[in-house]
């Protein structure tokens, strides 16, 4: 497959065939995947490969307490767990919330979750003293997984990353054992996907690039 049209329809996988992903292929696409980039080149990445069915259902209920929350937000007409734009859901309310099953089946029905780490004693964190919240250390692991997704839609598989479970990061650490230093950055299931989007909606060029400024003219193709 050609990078472009690996690019172009990669999409957000959850819903899995069940055919096995083997570990040959997965490999494979680790293999191909550790070559992303990352600050200082350190290489802080590291990555959780779950199969165990008990794990994957634990994983799955790891989701629900921030699916609650999700769920809630929408509901509201909100954009969930921003930062930026407080809530005006309750506590009650979110606990009364049902999580839809979009964020909490595919971890269970994938051949395998993917726990994605960064060893935060190396990443170089520039944005630390600005008046928001942080995103730079992000740019030493998420490279690396969106190799893995881009490499496994090569392979014909899917996955989508997550992060939800990321709240509970305390029962996460002890479940697989991470030690202290290293976050966790992402959750990704893989698997075969039931079918394969092709068309995906994102906005155009003109619509995200702009000259010189950003309230600049549109950048537009020649």
């Amino acid at each position: 497959m050609e990078l472009n049209d690996a690019i172009r329809t990669t999409f957000s996988a959850r819903d899995y065939t069940g055919e096995e992903l083997s570990d040959e292929t997965l490999y494979d696409i680790l293999e191909t995947a550790r070559f992303a980039p990352s600050g200082g080149n350190r290489q802080g990445n590291r990555v959780i490969i779950v199969r165990d069915q008990a794990t994957k259902d634990r994983i799955s209920d790891l989701n629900i307490p921030a699916a609650k929350r999700y769920v809630a937000q929408v509901k509201a007409g909100e954009n969930p767990w921003n930062a930026v734009v407080p809530t005006a859901v309750s506590d009650a309310e979110i606990e009364a919330t049902e999580p839809v099953p979009l964020l909490t089946e595919p971890f269970k029905t994938a051949s395998a979750v993917l726990v994605f780490l960064v060893d935060l004693r190396v990443v170089a964190s520039v944005d630390q003293y600005l008046d928001r919240i942080g995103i730079i250390s992000g740019a030493s692991i998420y490279p690396f997984v969106w190799n893995v997704l881009l490499l496994a839609r090569q392979a014909g598989y899917g996955g989508t990353i997550t992060t939800l479970a990321v709240t509970q990061e305390p029962a996460m650490r002890e479940l697989l054992g991470i030690p202290e230093g290293f976050g966790v950055c992402a959750v990704v299931p893989l698997g075969k996907p039931v079918k394969q989007l092709t068309k995906l909606r994102r906005l155009s060029v003109e619509e995200l690039a702009t000259c010189e400024r950003f309230d600049g003219e549109t950048f537009a193709k020649p």
